[in-house]
Protein backbone atom coordinates (compact mmCIF):
# COMPACT_ATOMS: atom_id res chain seq x y z
CA UNK A 1 0.00 0.00 0.00
CA UNK A 2 1.62 3.46 -0.86
CA UNK A 3 2.34 5.77 1.95
CA UNK A 4 -0.04 9.04 1.32
CA UNK A 5 1.15 12.46 2.97
CA UNK A 6 -1.22 14.19 4.63
CA UNK A 7 -2.91 17.38 2.97
CA UNK A 8 -4.63 18.69 6.60
CA UNK A 9 -2.64 21.56 7.62
CA UNK A 10 -3.49 20.31 11.32
CA UNK A 11 -1.38 17.16 10.77
CA UNK A 12 1.70 19.21 9.46
CA UNK A 13 1.29 21.53 12.59
CA UNK A 14 1.21 18.62 14.88
CA UNK A 15 4.48 16.90 13.21
CA UNK A 16 5.95 20.09 13.34
CA UNK A 17 5.38 20.79 17.16
CA UNK A 18 6.81 17.62 17.59
CA UNK A 19 10.11 18.56 15.77
CA UNK A 20 10.59 22.11 17.53
CA UNK A 21 10.33 19.97 21.02
CA UNK A 22 13.00 17.58 19.82
CA UNK A 23 14.97 20.65 18.90
CA UNK A 24 14.75 21.87 22.62
CA UNK A 25 16.09 18.27 23.79
CA UNK A 26 18.49 18.28 21.53
CA UNK A 27 20.53 21.59 22.01
CA UNK A 28 19.61 20.15 26.20
CA UNK A 29 22.32 17.21 25.34
CA UNK A 30 24.62 19.57 23.09
CA UNK A 31 23.50 17.63 19.71
CA UNK A 32 23.91 20.69 16.92
CA UNK A 33 23.88 18.48 14.10
CA UNK A 34 20.79 16.59 14.92
CA UNK A 35 18.91 20.01 16.36
CA UNK A 36 19.76 21.87 13.54
CA UNK A 37 18.25 19.01 11.45
CA UNK A 38 14.97 18.91 13.59
CA UNK A 39 15.10 22.69 13.45
CA UNK A 40 14.58 22.54 9.58
CA UNK A 41 12.24 19.73 9.15
CA UNK A 42 9.81 22.16 11.93
CA UNK A 43 10.35 25.32 9.92
CA UNK A 44 9.67 23.08 6.59
CA UNK A 45 6.42 21.96 8.45
CA UNK A 46 5.17 24.93 9.82
CA UNK A 47 5.51 26.95 6.31
CA UNK A 48 3.56 23.69 4.32
CA UNK A 49 0.93 23.96 7.11
CA UNK A 50 0.14 27.44 6.13
CA UNK A 51 0.62 26.82 2.71
CA UNK A 52 -1.94 24.16 2.81
CA UNK A 53 -4.12 26.65 4.40
CA UNK A 54 -4.06 28.71 1.94
CA UNK A 55 -4.76 25.53 -0.85
CA UNK A 56 -1.11 25.14 -2.24
CA UNK A 57 -0.82 21.67 -3.78
CA UNK A 58 1.35 19.59 -1.84
CA UNK A 59 5.24 19.22 -2.69
CA UNK A 60 7.79 17.36 -1.65
CA UNK A 61 10.71 19.76 -1.46
CA UNK A 62 12.77 20.37 1.67
CA UNK A 63 14.00 23.88 0.76
CA UNK A 64 12.89 26.65 2.82
CA UNK A 65 13.52 29.58 0.52
CA UNK A 66 11.53 27.54 -2.10
CA UNK A 67 8.45 26.87 0.67
CA UNK A 68 8.96 31.01 1.62
CA UNK A 69 8.87 32.20 -2.03
CA UNK A 70 5.09 30.13 -2.24
CA UNK A 71 4.24 31.83 0.85
CA UNK A 72 4.85 35.34 0.19
CA UNK A 73 3.08 34.99 -2.55
CA UNK A 74 -0.13 34.90 0.16
CA UNK A 75 2.13 36.97 3.05
CA UNK A 76 4.28 39.29 1.75
CA UNK A 77 5.70 40.44 5.34
CA UNK A 78 7.31 36.75 5.61
CA UNK A 79 10.11 38.18 3.03
CA UNK A 80 11.82 39.28 6.44
CA UNK A 81 12.59 35.68 7.24
CA UNK A 82 14.15 34.98 4.04
CA UNK A 83 18.01 34.78 5.38
CA UNK A 84 17.35 33.11 8.46
CA UNK A 85 15.10 30.05 5.92
CA UNK A 86 18.18 30.24 3.69
CA UNK A 87 20.87 29.75 6.40
CA UNK A 88 18.76 26.94 8.22
CA UNK A 89 17.69 24.73 4.70
CA UNK A 90 21.71 24.03 5.30
CA UNK A 91 20.88 21.99 8.62
CA UNK A 92 18.94 19.69 6.89
CA UNK A 93 22.25 18.64 4.47
CA UNK A 94 24.53 18.32 7.39
CA UNK A 95 22.55 15.80 8.69
CA UNK A 96 21.42 14.06 5.95
CA UNK A 97 24.67 13.79 3.81
CA UNK A 98 27.48 12.19 4.81
CA UNK A 99 29.75 13.75 3.05
CA UNK A 100 29.49 17.00 4.48
CA UNK A 101 31.93 16.24 7.87
CA UNK A 102 33.18 19.22 10.19
CA UNK A 103 30.82 21.79 9.41
CA UNK A 104 31.54 23.51 12.59
CA UNK A 105 27.48 23.93 13.02
CA UNK A 106 27.41 24.96 16.90
CA UNK A 107 24.41 24.87 19.58
CA UNK A 108 24.60 28.97 19.13
CA UNK A 109 23.92 28.60 15.58
CA UNK A 110 21.29 26.65 15.98
CA UNK A 111 19.78 28.84 19.22
CA UNK A 112 20.57 32.08 17.53
CA UNK A 113 18.42 30.34 14.13
CA UNK A 114 15.73 29.50 16.25
CA UNK A 115 15.40 32.48 17.69
CA UNK A 116 15.32 34.71 14.44
CA UNK A 117 12.26 31.71 13.21
CA UNK A 118 10.53 31.92 15.89
CA UNK A 119 8.36 35.23 14.89
CA UNK A 120 7.87 33.15 11.85
CA UNK A 121 6.76 30.18 13.64
CA UNK A 122 4.25 31.62 15.92
CA UNK A 123 2.98 34.03 13.08
CA UNK A 124 2.02 30.62 11.02
CA UNK A 125 0.54 29.10 13.68
CA UNK A 126 -1.21 31.92 14.22
CA UNK A 127 -2.38 31.80 10.30
CA UNK A 128 -3.27 28.09 10.62
CA UNK A 129 -5.60 28.32 13.10
CA UNK A 130 -7.29 30.74 11.84
CA UNK A 131 -7.84 29.71 8.66
CA UNK A 132 -9.15 26.32 9.93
Amino acid sequence: MPHEEPLYPADWLRIAEKDLRRVEILLEVQDAGAAGFFLQQAVEKFLKAFLLSRGWQLQRIHDLEVLLNASITYDPSLERFRAACEKITGFYFVERYPLITDTGLTDDDVESSLKQVRTLIDKLRTEVHGSA
